[in-house]
Formats: structure tokens, sequence, C-alpha cells
């Protein structure tokens, strides 16, 4: 088990998302959780794939070095929503989220992950791509979601998990996993390859 090969290393997750804290401990991990706050304010020069893991590196970075002991992983990762180059983030407010589901009913966005692995001796930067679908949204089916599930918490203004995503979602290119949040596949094979002798 990938947990007993890393046993000998404290992981640390740099995040407060309960689903990406599902997703690793679906990994078979035992792992730390640490708060990160970090703004995420990023430059308007970077693209969505930069910007993703900019800000997946701002939480790994947010950690106190001195702290990091010399068997120490942190894990950070940021995902977001691109519709045709345009960043959709976090809605504030319902009219955000309303307006955010409205320009992605009926058209293809991409999902993408950044995630920053790190040790006191290395780090490891990736983005995660998926493409996902959505059918026609009618108004009602919108204003249900938002209403009963207030995603505010989460990129794009939606959560593919959720009822919207049962109903909504016509099509998936990619990771379920990584629009969840985490490319959980991708993470596993980086701990394997960096800090683990298995395969």
């Amino acid at each position: 088990m990938i947990n007993k090969r890393l046993q000998d290393f404290k992981i640390v997750l740099a995040s407060q998302s309960s689903r990406r804290q599902y997703l690793l401990k679906e990994l078979g991990l035992d792992f730390e959780i640490i708060s990160t706050d970090v703004q995420e304010e990023y430059p308007d020069t970077l693209t969505p794939e930069e910007t993703a893991i900019f800000l997946a590196e701002k939480k790994a970075e947010s950690f106190d070095t001195s702290r990091m002991e010399e068997k120490m992983i942190i894990v950070a990762a940021d995902t977001i929503v691109s519709l045709d180059g345009e960043i959709l983030g976090k809605p504030g407010n319902y009219e955000e989220a309303l307006t955010m589901l409205k320009k992605l009913s009926g058209k293809r966005h991409e999902v993408i992950t950044g995630v920053c692995i790190k040790s006191r001796d290395k780090k490891k930067l990736f983005h995660v791509t998926s493409l996902v679908y959505f059918k026609e949204l009618c108004d009602e089916e919108i204003e249900y979601y938002i209403n009963n599930f207030r995603p505010y918490d989460k990129a794009g203004g939606y959560g593919i998990q959720e009822w919207i995503g049962y109903i909504g979602i016509s099509k998936l290119e990619g990771s379920f996993f990584n629009v969840m949040g985490l490319p959980v596949k991708e993470v596993y094979e980086e701990l394997l390859k960096n800090y683990s002798y298995l395969c």
C-alpha cells in the first residue's frame, strides 16, 4: 500500500476543502491539514493553466518553511474554471453564481487544477485539465441549484458531484476527480515517483 511506502513522511494538505480532504483520504494516505489564508489574487498576464499553478504554489509557499521537517511533504492545489479564456472564480453571492452558470449553460469549459507538491529538497508543479460540457440549463434549474446547494465556495459556481452535475453535464473529457478539486491519479503518481520505490 502507498501509505506504508510513505509512512516515514509526514504529509500535509494545505487546504480546508472538504472535497480535497476526502479525495486524498481515499488514496489511503494519513495526513494533517493546515489552514492557508491566501488571497486568490494573481497577475492578469497569466494563462489559465499558469494561474492554477501560481495559486497552488502560493498556497504551498504560505507554509512557514522554518517549520518544515526533513520528511514532510506539502500538497497544495487550486482549481479554476476557464470559459473561452475567461477565468470564473468563486461566486461571492447569488447574482454572481447565477451569471456564471448562465455563461456555462450549453457550452464547453475547461476545469484546470494546479498542484504543488513540496518537501525541503524538492518541489513539483503541474496542472491537469478536464473538459466539461453543460447542456442548456433553464433558469428554474439554475435557480433551484443555487438556492439549495449555495455553491459559493466552488470555482465556476458549481460542483460536479452535486445535483447540477447529475442533470446538467452531458459530457466529460478527462478526470472527474480533477473537476471535484484534486487529480488524485496524478498526485498518486507524483508521490510514488518522488518519495517511494513502489512500482
